[in-house]
């Protein structure tokens, strides 16, 4: 929602370096990222050896991934975006370690996931030092 009220003009206006991806992209990537998260924490609540502080950690990192957009597109603040978006990558690891010792499958499934974020946060950057 914060994107399609807050986005443009704005974003439009920003200067974006040449790796930037076309606005297209981002519903099907987020759409196959969330389905990806959505079966990992799925997975992972449905093993024998399941604890309640990893799905509370799951939470949280769905708030930072909430928040960044709002920070980002409604408040254009692009510098706090970006320490959101680090805080996000931190949460998104330690949910991968918590995964892996559980559930491997979940571990894999947010693979994609940390990486499409490892990308933002370069985008992220490089917005932050162009404008």
């Amino acid at each position: 929602m914060a994107t399609i009220g807050f986005k443009e003009p704005w974003y439009s206006l920003l200067m974006k370096p040449s790796y930037n991806p076309p606005s297209w992209v981002f519903a099907p990537v987020w759409t196959m990222l969330y389905l990806m998260m959505t079966i990992a924490i799925w997975l992972f609540w449905h093993s024998k050896t399941r604890d309640l502080n990893t799905v509370y950690i799951y939470i949280i990192h769905l708030i930072f991934n909430t928040t960044w957009s709002v920070v980002f597109f409604v408040f254009h603040k692009i510098f706090l975006a970006l320490v959101v978006l680090i805080t996000l990558i931190v949460l998104i690891i330690i949910l991968m370690v918590r995964f892996r010792r559980v559930n491997m499958v979940s571990y894999y499934l947010m693979i994609p996931y940390l990486l499409w974020c490892f990308y933002a946060l370069v985008l992220n950057a490089s917005l932050l030092m162009l404008n």
